[in-house]
C-alpha cells in the first residue's frame, strides 16, 4: 500500500529497530526513527515538551505519544511507533515499577497504551518491542494511515 513506518525507542534501545530489519524487504516500508534513551535526547530529536518530562515523566502517556509525533515527523512516515518505559532492575519510583511501559501510534488509528510487563530487564524490553510491533501490525492492517 505504500504506507511507511518510523519509530521512537526508549527502553527498546533500538530492538524495534532490530527486528524489523531482520526480514527481507524492510526497506520499503521501514524508514528510521530515533533512539532517544535520555530526556535531552527526546527534547532535541523528537521535540518531546520540557513540560511534559518535568510534570509526567518520561514514562507517560503524553511523553510517549509526542514521541510518535515527532517521530512521525522525522521519519517522514505515514505511521510511527513510540515506546518509553522502565525496564528495570533500577529506575522505578513508588509510582511507576519496573516494568512499566507506554506505547503510542501516530497515523491514521493513533493512540496509546499501558503495559505492565514481569521479569528481568531482557524479557520487559523484549516484551515492550513485541507488543508494539503486534500493535502496529493491527493498526496498519486497518488502514488510513494519512488521516
Amino acid at each position: 500500500r505504500g504506507e511507511t513506518v518510523g519509530r521512537a525507542e526508549s527502553c527498546t534501545g533500538g530492538l524495534i529497530g532490530s527486528l524489523v530489519t531482520r526480514v527481507p524487504g524492510a526497506s520499503e516500508v521501514f524508514w528510521g526513527g530515533a533512539v532517544s534513551y535520555c530526556d535531552t535526547a527526546k527534547q532535541r530529536l523528537l521535540g518531546v515538551s520540557a513540560h511534559n518530562l518535568q510534570i509526567h515523566g518520561a514514562v507517560s502517556e503524553q511523553v510517549a505519544r509526542e514521541m510518535a509525533v515527532g517521530a512521525r515527523a522525522l521519519a517522514g512516515t505515514v505511521w510511527a511507533l513510540a515506546v518509553t518505559g522502565i525496564a528495570g532492575p533500577g529506575g522505578a519510583t513508588p509510582e511507576k515499577a519496573a516494568g512499566s511501559v507506554w506505547l503510542a501510534v501516530a497515523g491514521g488509528h493513533a493512540g496509546t497504551r499501558f503495559h505492565q510487563f514481569d521479569g528481568d530487564r531482557e524479557a520487559v524490553r523484549m516484551s515492550a518491542a513485541r507488543e508494539a510491533l503486534e500493535w502496529l501490525l493491527r493498526l496498519t492492517a486497518r488502514g488510513k494511515g494519512n488521516q
